[in-house]
């Protein structure tokens, strides 16, 4: 990967260390394309069936909840 430090005539010890570090664009684009890939592949995976049957199991006790049947 490809940082700098801008500016790039800090000094070095504690000042460099608050620099601030720079990512070459190209980088960040690529990054960028990578998360959206992953977040899109995360957004469109099913919800798998036992968690709906758990959901579903969860939704049934609160509205037993809510009329006053706990049985």
């Amino acid at each position: 990967m490809s940082m700098s430090n801008v500016p790039a005539d800090k000094p070095s010890g504690e000042a460099a260390e608050e620099a601030e570090l720079v990512l070459d664009p190209r980088i960040q684009e690529s990054i960028g394309r990578s998360l959206k890939a992953h977040y899109d592949d995360i957004v469109n995976t099913p919800v798998p069936d036992k968690f709906l049957v758990l959901l579903a199991q969860l939704e049934a006790q609160e509205m037993r909840s809510k009329t006053g049947d706990v049985s």
